[in-house]
């Protein structure tokens, strides 16, 4: 009977394998992902980071949650860039939207105003920041209790950054178990390019079913799903990908002031391949990481010498 029981669990668990790898994530769908630029990473990951994919951002220390929010901007920034220097309105985009492939010229015979994004258009009208054909936003969700620990966002730092305020939506909700409500509902939405979701409490309210539901929304929109902690997790999830961050002294500009500002990215959980380490540096100007050697450790003092014992010289 044992032996039968064993056979069971073993089929179950090949199912449910199975079931992840064409749900969660859905990367057979062909969504493909997005590339940070860096060959070894991008492999790694498939490509990069899967869209229609759940992806969890972590701390690597409580001090390191600044690092962590940087790298989600930096992603969130990345994303946009990539929407626009490709083609925005593609056959499967408009399908999904429902938008007619209509050009501005188009438009502008027709009498209706142009659109253009992250401003006015001549009619002084506001734009709407779900209109597809401005550029799709992107969705930061945040609990009242995030903000009071890990302060809120700052506009002018954002545009610094590379990530227009004209294509970010900021959402704050009284509780936890709002936020994953509502980025349930935005991750489902896909006139939104990518959501951030973050998580202050230590022991999260998130379940393994709110995760599972987190992750197949991810799948129907297929844009990008960030859920930032502000604590690291060991808790089982469906996610993609589990990304550590710690933060890292940055290289000098030219003129000796501040540089690129620089993370260590530890990938700790990776569905689509191996895991391993890397110091990234961010350009906000061409919004692309840049991969920097890590330093070598320092090898241990020996242990069999007294602290003070004098130094060896060389002999001759």
């Amino acid at each position: 009977m044992p032996h039968h029981a064993d056979e069971t669990m073993l089929a179950l668990r090949r199912r449910v394998a199975a079931i992840e790898a064409q749900g969660a994530g859905r990367p057979g769908r062909g969504l493909g992902g997005l590339a940070l630029g860096i060959a070894a990473l991008d492999r790694m990951l498939g490509g990069g980071f899967a869209l229609g994919g759940l992806h969890e951002i972590t701390p690597a220390a409580p001090p390191d949650f600044g690092a962590a929010v940087s790298f989600a901007l930096a992603l969130l920034a990345r994303a946009l860039a990539a929407e626009a220097a490709g083609d925005s309105l593609a056959p499967e985009v408009r399908e999904r939207a429902d938008v007619p492939p209509e050009s501005t010229a188009e438009r502008s015979r027709a009498g209706a105003p142009p659109v253009l994004a992250g401003r006015q258009n001549p009619r002084n009208e506001f734009l709407n920041p779900f209109d597809i054909r401005a550029g799709r936003a992107v969705l930061w969700i945040e609990p009242e209790a995030a903000a009071f620990e890990g302060g809120a966002l700052y506009g002018p730092g954002l545009e610094l950054l590379g990530l227009p305020m004209a294509r970010l939506i900021g959402l704050r909700v009284a509780h936890e178990r709002d936020g994953a409500w509502a980025m349930e509902e935005a991750l489902r939405c896909r006139a939104v390019a990518a959501v951030v979701g973050e998580f202050a409490r230590e022991k999260s309210s998130l379940d393994l079913t709110m995760l599972r539901r987190l992750a197949l929304a991810a799948g129907d929109g297929g844009g990008l799903g960030l859920l930032l902690r502000h604590y690291a997790c060991a808790q089982p999830s469906p996610a993609m990908t589990r990304s550590e961050i710690a933060a890292a002294p940055g290289a000098r500009d030219a003129f000796g002031g501040l540089g690129r500002p620089a993370v260590v990215l530890s990938l700790v959980r990776n569905r689509r391949g191996p895991t391993g380490r890397w110091l990234l540096a961010w350009d906000c100007h061409e919004r692309a990481f840049h991969s920097v050697p890590l330093p070598l450790d320092l090898a241990p003092a020996a242990a069999d010498r007294p602290p003070d014992a004098a130094p060896r010289r060389r002999a001759g």
